[in-house]
């Protein structure tokens, strides 16, 4: 085929002109009019153009394959038009040579005409386009080329956006996809998804065969760990291991636990920045990089401070906020200092003409150097005038020498000046004045540019502080920082990193640029050489593990097969199982399709199942096999989301849509994630049901604001634009109602897109953001939601609505008390609904005695009181009837909850069913589960809840209900192990929660499965199990009882 391939470009470039070029080649004959020798230019040069234009057309609609297209797009030369076109001389004199030529062209056109019939007849996945980005983004296989505003197959966007504008600005009546209808304009230009095209990408962290024996042995040295420092990067290993499982409140609490442990200046400067990037506070208005944001663990000022002290660490930041007081710099006057007392001098250095007095021994304090050389033996003892012309200083830097020797103060000097006062210092061992020099210096780095050139200083005189400080700044800055070309270049140097390792800096500062960076960009220059770094930085196992595998993922995605494969397979080598995945995968891109299938089968077959070998597999198996492997990795892993999608599509293909919508909402119901809900966007404008793709896309720009459709070729936006020609425009008014229907429909889906569509109309409306944010949170979207909440608090418009705002970052990211003091500081500028909202959220979530209990009740009492919409105080209402239920206040509480069903709060149902549970009206309560579920678009939760009130018969249905909806939910598997249990069935029981264990690490399912080991005498598992336990909450009091226990 590579044959094949090659030859349709010759055939293009070359056949029309051969015959040109022999023409010019031959002498005109002697009795040729030379007007006939014009026109025959003339023709020939017309020929030539048109040849040239017909190359030039080809090229630009040639798609990503030329074998695909091949015999549809090559020009056909007729034969017959080429010889009769060839004057009888030419003919004569290069027959021989025309005749090879036909019979060449016969040759090629008989090799058109039977690589389109195998195109034909052959599965395309033997046509399978190898060189394609893998990303999230469905069936995207070439990025768009921002520079130039071209697709990837060289049409201009806006040449395709005005296709797309055109098949949805007519009102024509809609028409099935089959009869040429709107969608099908719409679908056609892009290329309707394809199972062949379909892929997973490959998760670039950690992914151990066994997690939970990894976590029990990380625990065990965590345990038995001493050393600060090295329990600070076993902290970093936990971060590590535990990232693919993507719980941002797990992984923040790794990141504090290694903060807290740094006991060097290098450490604390990378992880203060860490915590400082994870909360994104770039991303708020007004808070420079260098700000203090009141968390001691992010303070750029206790970062700088070395040692370890743990009440400090948890404590509030209390750094001074006033402003640097002004210092006015002396200035110089012949041999004087103004503003300084004269003194007498006994010695004067000299440089070139100028005299420099001193007191002797004031210069001599400074180092043992100078006290030898002004009091030893030397002959500069007995000298009052020593030349001091070639030791590297200039006359303002000795001068500045001179006023330090006397008053120990830099302030009085311009950074300039210190700078060389450093460099002084280092060369005479002048140690406290280094230190005082590398400390200013420190202070005084305050913006990149200055970071930049300071820290060459600073490595090249081992002023360590001043290079902390300046790295400080290039880390606070990110991600920006990762665009500033200086500071990459510095970064990425590999001499630059050798330096950095002399002044401490090592693995985990490359670990966290290269973290960055490829959050930013999997397939940029900068993620690569960042990640080169860190290979060169890894030390121990896990790291060198990690790197390699991520080098492999970066390099895959940049189409670099041979390369991506090495780092695989030496990742696999050094024991991670899962890189095996990524070498079937490059594999499988060069075309090494069954040595693809052979290696995953054999990872099966050595290895327990995982869902991840079954579904890679699947890609490189065929027929009902491939459709059996995904059956078994949903099997085992049903968070999985690419057999659902490969299912989807397979059903698209037979014409089945709806069954296509039905298969992909599977995976939505439980996981929101940007590629399967543009695919369903794609599914449903195939069915032209265009109300409910608007819908989809909206949520989709929610997720990802920037996220572009069909191959990349088309932004959400300008989809959203295209698609509302269709579709009825609300008003602001009409907006707010749907709203209000949806939110009590539980259609957290469908509330977020009316947000989306309420925000185009007016982008700068912080509650609406807010409420975006609270609906993200709930859908397990916590990135999104975040960024909602942040552009909340940026567009806000009073100082007590920011406070609110900042009050929930804080809360959101684990920082309880400074959320309770912002929330106070609001309630004291301006009493509202969402301050006292907040502060009764945050109190009531730690462990409440009556007192407490008492207070959260006057405070959601007082935002009631306080002007708000009905969402908002339905909420309040149900909050307030749940603290009721637990002071035992029944009756107010089911008076809270009716109240807060009159105006459509429909969760208030699952407060009230339990407030008949606890009446014992267990009827009752089960009827109000089954109104709630009735009513609840997303009501997985319900099934599970109402589980509680049924017949053992009916729970089990309610369950596996639930577990359906929402495998991530984690009570039915608890609870149906816990009945396999009390039937004695102890083996099933624990490989109900094994099974569930293995894609779903729970605290809570580790600690039941701990328990069950113990009550059957396994005390190893059980052990084993407490140790994953506490891995992930050392403070767990239940599984520490266990532990110990089990330990005894």
């Amino acid at each position: 085929m590579v044959g094949a391939a090659e030859l349709t470009p010759i055939n293009r470039k070359k056949l029309p002109c051969l015959g040109v070029r022999q023409l010019n080649n031959k002498n005109l004959p002697v009795n040729q009019n030379p007007f006939e020798h014009r026109r025959e230019k003339e023709k020939r040069e017309s020929i030539k153009n048109t040849a040239h234009e017909r190359k030039e057309k080809t090229q630009k609609q040639k798609p990503f394959s030329s074998i695909y297209f091949l015999g549809k797009q090559t020009p056909h030369w007729p034969i017959a038009c080429f010889a009769t076109s060839l004057s009888p001389e030419v003919k004569t004199q290069n027959s021989d040579i025309i005749l090879c030529f036909v019979v060449l062209l016969q040759k090629l056109r008989t090799l058109q005409v039977l690589f389109s019939k195998i195109y034909c007849h052959l599965d395309m996945r033997g046509l399978k386009i190898l060189d394609r980005f893998t990303s999230t983004q469905v069936h995207a296989v070439n990025p768009t080329e921002p520079s130039n505003g071209k697709t990837h197959g060289g049409v201009s966007r806006a040449k395709f956006n005005s296709r797309l504008i055109k098949s949805f600005g007519s009102n024509s009546k809609p028409k099935t996809l089959s009869s040429g209808s709107g969608a099908e304009a719409l679908l056609l230009p892009c290329g309707v998804p394809a199972t062949d095209l379909l892929e997973p990408s490959i998760d670039p962290h950690l992914k151990p065969s066994d997690f939970v024996e990894n976590l029990a042995d990380l625990y065990r040295r965590l345990e038995g760990c001493s050393s600060q420092s090295e329990r600070s990067l076993l902290c970093v290993e936990q971060y590590s291991l535990l990232s693919g499982h993507g719980d941002p409140k797990l992984l923040r609490r790794c990141l504090r636990a290694a903060r807290q442990n740094a006991a060097d200046v290098n450490d604390k400067v990378v992880l203060s920045a860490w915590l400082r990037f994870e909360r994104r506070e770039d991303e708020l208005v007004g808070m420079a990089a260098m700000d203090c944001g009141g968390q001691v663990m992010e303070c750029p000022k206790v970062a700088l401070v070395n040692g370890v002290d743990p009440d400090l660490v948890s404590g509030h930041c209390q750094c001074g906020k006033d402003a640097a007081k002004a210092v006015s710099v002396p200035a110089f006057k012949g041999s004087e200092c103004v503003g300084l007392d004269e003194e007498g001098s006994d010695v004067s250095f000299c440089i070139g003409d100028e005299e420099i007095n001193c007191r002797r021994c004031k210069i001599a304090s400074l180092s043992s150097p100078f006290e030898a050389m002004l009091y030893g033996s030397f002959k500069e003892s007995k000298k009052g005038r020593i030349d001091f012309s070639e030791n590297g200083i200039s006359v303002k830097g000795m001068r500045a020498v001179e006023v330090y020797s006397r008053t120990r103060r830099l302030y009085l000097f311009s950074r300039e000046i210190v700078v060389e006062l450093l460099s002084f210092a280092n060369r005479f061992c002048c140690e406290e004045m280094k230190s005082s020099c590398d400390a200013y210096l420190a202070s005084s780095v305050d913006n990149i540019d200055d970071a930049l050139v300071l820290i060459e200083y600073g490595l090249e005189e081992m002023a360590y502080l001043l290079v902390a400080a300046c790295l400080q700044v290039l880390l606070r800055e990110l991600p920006s920082s990762l665009h500033n070309s200086k500071a990459m270049k510095f970064l990425c140097s590999s001499k630059v990193r050798e330096r950095l390792a002399m002044a401490g800096y090592g693995f985990l500062l490359y670990y966290f640029l290269s973290h960055v960076a490829m959050e930013e960009s999997m397939v940029s220059n900068t993620t690569v050489m960042l990640l080169e770094r860190l290979e060169e930085c890894a030390t121990q196992r896990w790291q060198k593990t990690l790197v390699l595998h991520q080098l492999g993922c970066v390099l895959l995605e940049r189409r670099k097969y041979k390369e991506a494969q090495f780092h695989f397979l030496a990742a696999a080598k050094a024991g991670h199982v899962y890189s095996v995945a990524g070498v079937a995968r490059t594999k499988y891109k060069q075309g090494q399709q069954y040595s693809a299938y052979t290696l995953m089968s054999s990872i099966i077959n050595e290895y327990k199942p995982a869902g991840w070998m079954y579904q890679e597999r699947a890609l490189y198996n065929i027929g009902k096999e491939k459709i059996l492997d995904l059956s078994t990795a949903t099997e085992l892993d049903p968070t999985l989301s690419f057999p659902y999608k490969y299912r989807a599509v397979a059903n698209l293909e037979e014409k089945q849509i709806r069954a296509a919508i039905l298969e992909i909402d599977k995976a939505v119901r439980f996981k929101l994630s940007p590629d399967c809900i543009e695919l369903r966007a794609w599914f449903f404008i195939a069915l032209e049901d265009y109300e409910s793709a608007l819908r989809d896309i909206r949520v989709l720009l929610t997720l990802e604001p920037n996220y572009m459709m069909f191959h990349g070729k088309v932004s959400g936006d300008y989809l959203v634009g295209l698609l509302s020609l269709r579709v009825k425009q609300l008003s602001e008014a009409e907006c707010w109602m749907q709203l209000y229907d949806q939110w009590s429909s539980v259609d957290d889906i469908g509330s977020l897109a009316i947000i989306h569509q309420m925000l185009g109309h007016t982008p700068r409306k912080s509650l609406l953001q807010f409420r975006q944010s609270l609906l993200l949170l709930r859908l397990n979207c916590q990135k999104a939601a975040m960024r909602s909440l942040r552009l909340a608090r940026n567009n806000s418009g009073s100082e007590h609505e920011r406070l609110v705002y900042e009050g929930w970052i804080l809360y959101d990211t684990g920082n309880r008390e400074e959320a309770l003091a912002k929330a106070e500081k609001s309630v004291h500028i301006q009493r509202s609904f969402e301050a006292f909202f907040l502060k009764a959220y945050v109190l009531a979530d730690a462990s409440l005695d009556s007192e407490a209990s008492s207070h959260v009740i006057q405070l959601l009492e007082e935002a009631l009181k306080c002007p708000s919409d009905g969402l908002r105080k339905g909420q309040a209402l149900n909050n307030l009837g749940s603290i009721y239920v637990d002071c035992g206040k029944l009756d107010k509480a089911a008076d809270c909850y009716v109240s807060a069903l009159d105006i459509k709060h429909t969760r208030a149902h699952q407060g009230l069913a339990r407030v008949y549970h606890l009446k014992n009206q267990r009827k009752a309560a089960y009827d109000e589960m089954t109104k709630l579920i009735e009513k609840a678009q997303s009501n997985a939760s319900a099934y599970e809840k109402r589980s509680e009130y049924s017949d053992p018969e009916m729970t089990k249905n309610d369950l596996n209900m639930a577990s359906q909806l929402d495998p991530l939910r984690t009570y039915p598997y608890r609870y149906r192990a816990a009945v396999l249990m009390d039937e004695q069935r102890e083996t099933e029981a624990i490989e109900e929660l094994t099974r569930a264990i293995s894609f779903k690490p729970d605290l809570q399912m580790l600690h039941l499965r701990a328990a069950f080991h113990e009550s059957i005498g396994d005390l190893s598992s059980a052990l084993q199990d407490c140790q994953a336990a506490l891995c992930m909450d050392p403070n767990h009091t239940d599984t520490i009882d266990l532990y110990n226990r089990a330990r005894d």
